[in-house]
Formats: C-alpha cells, sequence, structure tokens
C-alpha cells in the first residue's frame, strides 16, 4: 500500500500496522510550508541524535521542497526514501525513525536505532591465559567490527539476512571469498533460508534449524565466543554466522576434533599444547567409562580387579544395599542434583552450596553405609574430568549415563557394543560434505598438523583439506 499524500490519513494507516504501543512515537513538527511528523521506538532510538542531527535541520527550511531536497538537510548517512507504508512500519519497527510530510507521497527513514548493549570483554567461555581478551557480545555491529579489525581484506564477505517473522533478528553470513568453497556457502545459505519460526533469541535456534542430523546426540554445529578462533576457522574455509542478540558465534562445517582444541594451544609452546590436547582425550575417556568399567568389573568382571584393590572394594560395600549399577546411578543422581543446584542459585550461593553440599553429602552418605568410598571416588573423578571438554558436556553426560545403565545390564560385552556402535555411526557421519571423525576417518595426512596433536604454526602451510578450499596455500610462497 502506498504512503497517502494526506500525512493524517498515513498515520492512521501506520497506527493500525504497528499498534498502540505507548513506547511508539508520533511527534508532530513544522517543516517549511510542511506539517511533519517523526515516527520512532522511543525504547531503541537515540533521541539526541534524532533531534540534532534531523529534526533541528528540518525545522530550518524555509519554502516548498521535493522530499529529495529535504533529505540533503538531514547531515546523516544512512537515509533513504520510502513510498510503501509495510516497509515503513518494518523499519519503525526495527529502529529506524520515518519522517512523514504532509502531501508527499514519500517518507524519509533514518537509522537511528540505538540499544543498550554491554562492553567488549573477555568471554567467559574459551578462556585462555595468553592471546586476545576481546569476545564477541550480544551486538552484532561489535561482533562485526571485532571481525573487520581482523580482516581488512575485500574477500571478506558478510551477507545480512532476517529471521523469524516476529523477531525479525538479524543474522550475518561471514565467509572469506576464495577460500571457503562456494557450494558449503550455498548450503549454508540455503538453510537459513528455508528458516521459517516466529523468533529467534540466540544462535542455538539457528543451529538446530541448520543441523543436517537433527535428531542425532552429538553436537553438529561449532560456536565460539573469541573473534581469534572464528578468525582461524574462516581462514580454515568454514564459514560462519553472526546473530544479533548472542554472543555465541556458530561455525560449519563442525568436526569433533575441534573441541579438544583451544584457542591458547597456538600462543604456547606446541609441546606443552600436545600434552594438554592428550590429558583432554583421557579425561574424556575417563568421564564416559570409568563409572561403567567400575560397575561392569564388580558385577561380571572381579576377576581382572588387582586383588589389593579387590580387598579395598569388599571392605567398603560390606553392607550397602545398593546394587552396584544401583549405587552408581544414586551418586551420579546426587552429583546432577548438586550440579543443577550450584547452577541456579546466585552466584556466591551456588559456589557454596556446590563445594559445602558435595563435601557433606557425599561424606554423610558414605558414613551412613549407603554408598561405598570407591563409588564416590569414582564418580567424583567422572564428575571433574567431564568438564575439561566443556563444549561436549551435554553429550558426554548422556553417554555416560548409556554406558552405565549397559555395563550394569550386560556388562563388558555392552560396553564394547555400544562402542563398536557409536564409532560406526560417527565415521559414516558428514557435516555439509565433511567427514565428522576428519582428518582420522577418513585418514588426511595433511590435516593430521591440526587435530589431536598439532605441529608447530610455521608448519602449517597448506590449509586443511577436508575443507574443500579453493586457495590451498596458507603460508609461504603459492608452490609450497
Amino acid at each position: 500500500m502506498e504512503l497517502n499524500a494526506n500525512i493524517n490519513i498515513s498515520k492512521l494507516a501506520l497506527k493500525a500496522l504497528i499498534g498502540e504501543s505507548d513506547d511508539i512515537i508520533f511527534f508532530d513538527f513544522t517543516c517549511g510550508e510542511y506539517d511533519a511528523c517523526a515516527v520512532y521506538v522511543d525504547s531503541i532510538t537515540d533521541r539526541d541524535m534524532l533531534g540534532m542531527e534531523v529534526i533541528s535541520p528540518l525545522k530550518k527550511i524555509e519554502g516548498k521542497h521535493t522530499v529529495k531536497e529535504l533529505s540533503k538537510s538531514v547531515t546523516l548517512a544512512n537515509v533513504e526514501l520510502v513510498s510503501e507504508i509495510r516497509t515503513i512500519a518494518d523499519l519503525v519497527l526495527g529502529g529506524h525513525t520515518a519522517i512523514l510530510f504532509d502531501g508527499k507521497k514519500k517518507a524519509l527513514s533514518v537509522d537511528l536505532k540505538k540499544f543498550e548493549t554491554r562492553s567488549i570483554a573477555e568471554p567467559p567461555t574459551g578462556f585462555s591465559i595468553r592471546g586476545p581478551r576481546s569476545g564477541f557480545t550480544e551486538s552484532i555491529k561489535t561482533n562485526l567490527s571485532l571481525m573487520r579489525r581482523y580482516l581488512k581484506t575485500d574477500d571478506f564477505i558478510v551477507e545480512m539476512s532476517e529471521v523469524g517473522k516476529m523477531t525479525k533478528t538479524g543474522v550475518a553470513l561471514l565467509y572469506i571469498k576464495g577460500i571457503a568453497d562456494e557450494n558449503l556457502v550455498k548450503g549454508v545459505r540455503a538453510r537459513l533460508g528455508k528458516i521459517k519460526t516466529d523468533g529467534v533469541p540466540d544462535s542455538s535456534y539457528i543451529a538446530k534449524h541448520i543441523n543436517e542430523r537433527r535428531g542425532s546426540l552429538f553436537k553438529q554445529v561449532g560456536s565460539t565466543e573469541r573473534p581469534d578462533v572464528m578468525l582461524e576457522r574462516l581462514l580454515e574455509g568454514r564459514v560462519g554466522i553472526i546473530v544479533d542478540g548472542s554472543p555465541f558465534v556458530l561455525t560449519l562445517p563442525y568436526l569433533l576434533v575441534e573441541d579438544f582444541q583451544s584457542a591458547e594451544d597456538y600462543y604456547i609452546s606446541k609441546y606443552r599444547a600436545n600434552v594438554v590436547r592428550t590429558i583432554r582425550i583421557i579425561a574424556l575417556l575417563f568421564s564416559i567409562l570409568l563409572p561403567s568399567l567400575f560397575v561392569s568389573a564388580q558385577l561380571f568382571h572381579i576377576q581382572l580387579l588387582p586383588q589389593n584393590f579387590l580387598l579395598t572394594i569388599i571392605n567398603s560395600i560390606k553392607g550397602i544395599p545398593l546394587s552396584p549399577s544401583l549405587e552408581m546411578f544414586f551418586i551420579l543422581l546426587i552429583f546432577e542434583i548438586l550440579n543443577e543446584t550450584s547452577v541456579r542459585m546466585p552466584k556466591y550461593v551456588g559456589m557454596a552450596l556446590g563445594v559445602v553440599g558435595a563435601l557433606v553429602l557425599g561424606e554423610t552418605l558414605v558414613h551412613a553405609g549407603i554408598v561405598s568410598t570407591p563409588a564416590v571416588l569414582i564418580m567424583a573423578l567422572s564428575g571433574i574430568s567431564i568438564y575439561t571438554v566443556p563444549e561436549i558436556v551435554e553429550t558426554t553426560s548422556i553417554l555416560r549415563l548409556i554406558f552405565l545403565f549397559l555395563a550394569g545390564s550386560v556388562g563388558g560385552y555392552g560396553i564394547i557394543l555400544i562402542s563398536a556402535f557409536m564409532l560406526c555411526y560417527l565415521t559414516t557421519s558428514d557435516n555439509y560434505g565433511v567427514p565428522y571423525l576428519a582428518p582420522y576417518a577418513p585418514l588426511i595426512a595433511n590435516d593430521m598438523q591440526d587435530g589431536f596433536q598439532m605441529k608447530s604454526i610455521t608448519d602449517m602451510k597448506r590449509r586443511p583439506v577436508v575443507f574443500a578450499s579453493r586457495n590451498k596455500t596458507r603460508r609461504g610462497n603459492e608452490n609450497a
């Protein structure tokens, strides 16, 4: 519907589209020989800028002018002419200010939106002692500026779109032209375009919609709060997705190995980085397998336990009313309750509750003869180890339950079978055409330079082959 030349009719039409909300302002003023009206959302508009740079210059105009001539008096760069009522309503709700003129069928749209955002600070996740201290925030403009600070090249492409029928959330697709595979970019762009939902409050909503295996237990989309990590992934040939309102930036394709890597690995000695990565792998195996192996050994394979350890277990389980599997499930339930309580409670109360609750409750349960000391120790080691790879805690916590259930049911055979099934599933999985377990399944020698173990930064001269990058060279001359 076109804008009406009668300003009163246009105002009524706009009110019908954007509602009668109290924070939507219709400010009337005169501009030369015309009656004018500024329409804006008070809660997301920079009113000082509106008064000084838009309304004040327009009030000083004399005589008759076209809307295009009137727009030249506005000293801001982001001014455009619009004539559709629906377009004006969408712009106003998005933070723009519309200036209507009586007798004119066109209006001015000025981008004056102003959202309250927190300052750039070190991200609470992905903490590192060395390296940059900046982290992404909830502002898409701030996040794009952080990436532009790193990438000063015209090959860095940002494609903007809106997702969400109600929220119209800004979403930015990022990639480096000439490095990212064109088929990958097209695939991600197509999936973003197919998202049909009312609102997108966080990037995790986008991640769920662009998953290729939505029913999978395993993570399908990478995420980070660190611009330096995002930079490295873009330079490898991946694409990034920034969602307005979320500090977590998505990256695709996702590889399982990337969650065993840390930003700090690239700022310290490769020897130390490799030791730490090995510890993360061992800790992950501990967190998943230790409770199930302990229960399996007690119920089905007691002959595998060393004699001294066996005597300790026998002495500790005397009088315990629960079976080994029920005992371990009970302790796991207690740990999960304490974990949830410490997270949901106020920060300082939660920390005290987590420490005191675990110590007091654990000690009391052992002395009361409800659980054994080795079982508490095993579950404590598992609980601590699971957070060495925090990005996949959701997956590993469920896997621990599955392994524990099978160990209590059929013993070590169940552990072997579920391990084989999981390995087969992961080796046959892919993510936007990229093998999930690359570079180990299939084996890609070039990409193993930065897998569970890494080479020196100076030795990583070629980009990962698995991402099908058009530009293979990362460091050195083109023939390297």
